[in-house]
């Protein structure tokens, strides 16, 4: 799609039910429903628990997986910052291939009183017209002391009402208790509060009010106030529930050249720290580095200090979506008398015919998180993100990613993303790595090609004593793989040994057109990714990979 040209389905005056009439929701969610074949039933069940490697033994052996690509993170007219209708979202996430999505608006009086409960008549009515689009509604929350997180619940006669409630009585902005900076009066109380609004959350879940509940903390260093024990903090409170952050922030299309300014950062992560922000990060963390966050960019980072913790904390990345870059719509005039906070919904947009600001791409269009699921269904893809079956991806990069790790003496598949293998000292290991690259030209015309795959891997030593710790000094690249010029399918075979203590190994990778000493040194990370030139760092230039790690656990000899 050219700069200025605008996709035929972007009509407010569509409704969701017309999608499969015009062929373009089955256009772009069936083609992957091969994959699932007969072994694999539509519904909303959730995948069956594994048994863990404990009481497995040594090895493991997780099951054969299709990956769902989805995005967590979309605003329409019901957030009062945003612009486009339900209809054009949902059609957008359909023409870019997206199997679910989370409408995740944002807390506000006029959403939890009218908003919440008029947008999810619309999403009611479209799940029953077109069951191939997993369509969740969601919230995005205002942490007390912190910043915003993803909240979304399994369909069920309770969604809204949890999010409503959640809204009212946990929301940060909603309640006055934004103030967290370091010493002040009520930091201690709106941290305390946080911590209590997921364990709220989980109780709900536990209690069979909804069927299930996540939460993913959304662009964690963009202001730089989601400090490291807070990060914990709300891990700890319910890890079955905060199952991670945003490894990238949507607004991937700030800095295209040209559009928003000299000073446009991707993500548009352009913010210093200020009296709110956590004084341990330095002023680097708060750019991106590919258009990830620097929390996840950085090998030996925040990241991987709470992974060498040994429990997991998974990565997505998403839209983001409130104005897309080069879009001609414009918000609505409001009628007399109408505002956001009287009726929870913006005005339809209207069409100017000129390019309009914005930052984001369509849901789909660039960013793309995949979940590996056993089954079709909302809480198969939930039960899937809660396992850390996810890799994710920028600029289609990769058609197709499938990790296994397993024991050189065992048979069976071994054990994949987010899972745990259990060895002996000294074992032999190999990490299969199975690549589809890209096929197609992506959305910009551009056929991506993948240069190299990077292994990283670092030391699992438990709980750390400082909890605002963010430096994992026993991680780094271990191997990197040159892949360019491969094509269709193929599988890296990556020897690995044990050692005597638990470890875990993550993967990497990109275009191969920008890249650099990563921020702790290239001794830790020789070629990773680097902070593009303010105002010029096309997206579709720099586009990367990662997935969430497997966990190698070392038992006796």
């Amino acid at each position: 799609m050219t700069e200025q040209q605008l996709p035929s389905w972007a009509d407010p005056s569509v409704s969701p039910a017309d999608l499969d009439a015009q062929g373009v929701s089955r256009r772009g969610l069936l083609r992957r429903a091969g994959l699932f074949g007969a072994a694999f039933t539509l519904g909303s069940a959730a995948a069956p628990a594994f048994a863990s490697a404990e009481k497995r033994g040594f090895g493991g052996e997780d099951p054969r997986l299709a990956y769902l690509v989805g995005d967590h993170h979309v605003h329409s007219v019901y957030s009062h910052d945003a612009k486009y209708t339900f209809s054009q979202l949902a059609r957008a996430g359909a023409e870019y291939g997206l199997d679910w999505m989370v409408f995740n608006e944002h807390s506000n009086f006029g959403h939890a009183h009218y908003g919440a409960e008029l947008e999810h008549a619309e999403i009611v009515k479209a799940r029953a017209r077109n069951p191939r689009q997993l369509i969740f509604q969601g919230l995005e929350w205002y942490i007390p002391a912190a910043e915003h997180c993803t909240v979304f619940a399994a369909p069920g006669p309770h969604e809204t009402e949890l999010l409503t409630q959640f809204e009212l009585a946990y929301d940060g902005k909603l309640l006055g208790y934004t103030e967290g900076s370091a010493g002040a009066a009520d930091t201690a109380r709106n941290e305390a509060h946080a911590v209590r609004a997921i364990k709220w959350l989980a109780q709900q879940r536990r209690s069979g009010y909804v069927d299930d509940v996540l939460v993913i903390a959304n662009h964690p260093l963009r202001l730089g106030i989601d400090s490291p024990h807070e990060m914990r903090a709300w891990r700890d409170a319910a890890p079955e529930i905060m199952i991670g952050m945003e490894g990238a922030p949507g607004a991937q299309g700030a800095a295209l050249p040209g559009w928003r300014g000299s000073t446009s950062i991707r993500g548009e992560y352009e913010n210093k720290p200020s009296a709110q922000s956590w004084p341990g990060y330095p002023p680097e963390a708060y750019v991106t580095y590919g258009g990830f966050d620097w929390a996840t960019a950085t090998v030996g980072g925040l990241w991987d200090s709470m992974l060498a913790e040994g429990s997991l904390y998974s990565v997505t990345t998403n839209s983001d979506n409130h104005r897309t870059v080069f879009d001609t719509w414009k918000n609505g005039d409001w009628p007399a008398g109408q505002n956001f906070d009287n009726t929870g919904r913006l005005p339809d947009p209207v069409n100017t015919g000129t390019p309009q600001p914005g930052s984001d791409f369509w849901p789909g269009e660039f960013s793309r998180t995949h979940v590996g699921v056993t089954r079709y269904g909302y809480r198969s893809v939930m039960a899937g993100l809660r396992a850390g079956r996810v890799w994710l991806d920028h600029g289609h990069l990769l058609d197709g990613l499938d990790v296994r790790l397993k024991r050189d003496c065992d048979a069976g598949r071994g054990v994949t993303l987010g899972g745990r293998l259990r060895v002996r000292k000294s074992e032999r290991i190999t990490l299969y790595v199975t690549v589809t690259s890209a096929s197609r030209p992506n959305p910009r015309g551009i056929l991506p090609e993948l240069a190299h795959v990077d292994v990283i891997r670092g030391a699992v030593r438990g709980p750390v004593a400082d909890r605002d710790s963010w430096r994992a000094p026993d991680t780094r690249v271990v191997q990197t793989k040159d892949v360019a010029g491969r094509k269709g399918t193929y599988t890296l075979r990556i020897p690995l040994t044990a050692g005597d203590e638990s470890f875990y190994v993550r993967l990497r990778g990109s275009d191969g057109n920008r890249h650099g000493a990563g921020y702790l040194g290239a001794s830790v990370d020789p070629n990773g990714p680097i902070p593009h030139e303010p105002g010029n760092g096309d997206p579709w230039a720099d586009t990367w990979f990662y997935s969430n790690p497997v966990f190698v656990d070392v038992g006796g000899s």
